[in-house]
């Protein structure tokens, strides 16, 4: 065991740990739900206090010694090696200040035993130099997601999109019938239908690169309340320009570093679109779980791949399960952003006070989406195949075709030729030549559905 203390006294800790007392009373106290705060964002952390020691020693605030040791220390932080030694819940303090001492601790710690000697690195007054929980944890939170929403969901949301394009081109001559209401409407492709889910993956991505620019402004600086007490001037300036040198991003100092710290305007933003975003690929597995129904009671245009049994007791039956889970994915995320908008309206007068959670909530929408998105592409778009008869026969069916026929027979007259057609069981065709409407050479070309989804325009 080994002695550690902190501002209310003296604690005892295993040998082997890292974190401190701080730590060790945030563990004590938040013993709620064993969810650690996210990878990335620990990550994230580590990152930012590599830079912020960087920038003080810049600034001839730090020695170049302590400066080496906390970066080496901080660089294992950001490499994922100590994550064991990061174990206070998400339901913590609401500023985040046990992570962020959390992270002090770990990385003071680590840095002494780093250096082989007895020089005293602390967690305060060399980790955390220069810093505030209030204004490291907001900016450890914008770096993270924009990290995430960057290097994991933007590809996965590019791999749906080029999966539901590929099958777009491949489906674009394939007739069938539109459905508007769930109700027979005029013919459209298949192509062209899959054409519509892959815009919309498009436009998710834009929205994801919306998502980052929101999150430009950092609050590093502000320290306590934004006013940047107990900090070099240059500090945040010289902090957000040595993140961009070594990230892909484009991040600046708030604007306002009191609307930085106390409002969280941004997060919900990110969360708005990724709602968004959970919308539109809910839709689309609703969609291809619709059109795939059957096999030989549903409408059944196009065979999902089966990709395991779908019974315990009704053999041979295959259900479209990736679809299933991209839907409850789908339901999840949207319930994280209700929880995000709630966290945005939090805290009093000049801080949010629900940062882990925001950072909890926010890492679990984008790591569930990027990864149903990817499976969803995988295992059920990309094996799609078409059921070519099946559309057709259903094309033939349809009185809907009808529609081709107003600018002849005006609506009333055509309406009139649709329930005929459906209550005495005839063709279209059949109606307008018993009634002598039309010739069948002008019915004939009036009804061809080919036409009607206007591939030749």
């Amino acid at each position: 065991m080994r002695k550690v203390h902190d501002s209310m006294g003296e604690l005892e800790l295993p040998d082997d740990t890292l974190y401190g007392a701080s730590t060790q009373r945030a563990v004590d106290n938040f013993p709620v739900s064993g969810h650690r705060m996210p990878q990335l964002f620990i990550e994230s952390l580590g990152q930012l206090k590599l830079v912020c020691a960087e920038v003080n020693f810049q600034l001839g605030l730090l020695d170049e010694e302590r400066c080496e040791l906390i970066k080496l220390a901080a660089m294992e932080v950001a490499e994922g090696k100590l994550m064991d030694h990061f174990p206070v819940d998400v339901f913590q303090t609401g500023s985040g200040t046990s992570t962020n001492m959390n992270a002090n601790e770990v990385i003071a710690t680590r840095a002494m035993q780093l250096s082989g000697t007895d020089i005293e690195i602390h967690p305060n007054d060399h980790v955390n130099l220069g810093q505030s929980s209030n204004d490291v944890m907001p900016t450890a939170l914008h770096l993270s997601i924009c990290q995430a929403l960057d290097g994991h969901l933007k590809p996965a949301l590019r791999q749906l999109n080029e999966s539901l394009a590929n099958k777009a081109d491949e489906f674009w001559e394939v007739v069938k019938i539109g459905r508007t209401h769930t109700m027979d409407a005029v013919p459209i492709t298949l192509g062209q239908e899959f054409s519509g889910y892959a815009s919309q993956i498009a436009k998710a991505f834009s929205r994801v690169e919306m998502a980052v620019d929101a999150l430009e402004e950092l609050a590093i600086g502000g320290t306590a309340v934004g006013t940047g007490l107990n900090t070099h001037s240059d500090f945040a300036k010289n902090v957000v320009s040595t993140l961009n040198e070594v990230t892909r991003f484009n991040f600046r100092q708030a604007d306002n570093h009191f609307e930085a710290q106390a409002g969280r305007d941004d997060v919900v933003e990110v969360a708005g679109y990724l709602n968004v975003i959970a919308a539109s690929v809910t839709k689309i597995a609703n969609d291809l779980r619709l059109l795939g129904s059957g096999p030989r009671s549903g409408l059944g245009e196009i065979s999902l791949p089966a990709v395991q049994p779908g019974s315990s007791i009704m053999p041979g039956k295959v259900n479209p399960v990736m679809c299933e889970m991209m839907v409850q994915v789908g339901h999840y995320v949207q319930g994280l952003c209700v929880t995000v908008a709630g966290c945005g309206r939090e805290g009093q007068f000049e801080l949010n006070t629900t940062i882990p959670l925001l950072a909890y909530s926010l890492h679990e929408m984008i790591n569930s989406l990027a990864n149903g998105v990817k499976l969803f592409a995988e295992k059920c778009v990309d094996g799609i195949q078409v059921n070519a008869e099946r559309c057709t026969e259903l094309v033939q069916r349809s009185l809907m075709l009808v529609t081709a026929l107003t600018p002849a027979l005006g609506y009333e007259r055509a309406a009139k030729v649709a329930k005929k057609a459906h209550v005495e069981g005839l063709s279209l065709k059949e109606v307008v030549l018993a009634e002598g409407l039309m010739s069948e050479a002008e019915v004939e070309e009036a009804l061809d559905p080919t036409k009607m989804t206007k591939l030749a325009d």
